[in-house]
């Protein structure tokens, strides 16, 4: 399943490094793909979308 996230605080690769860490904790199998102008990231995962965004948050960043 697609799902599109609107994070802020990420700056960096380190930040999207970490985005993706996070959401790949919660699902390994997960496609991530970040975009650091526009602040959002494209997940490809079958976990449903509140476990992603907290792993996200747990991560230091802000999701929705």
């Amino acid at each position: 399943m697609h799902q599109k996230f609107e994070v802020t605080g990420m700056s960096c690769g380190h930040c999207a490094n970490a985005v993706t860490d996070a959401v790949q904790a919660v699902d390994p199998q997960a496609q991530v793909s970040v975009d650091l102008p526009t602040g959002t990231v494209d997940v490809q995962s079958t976990q449903p979308r509140h476990e992603l965004i907290a792993a996200i948050v747990q991560a230091g960043y802000q999701a929705a």
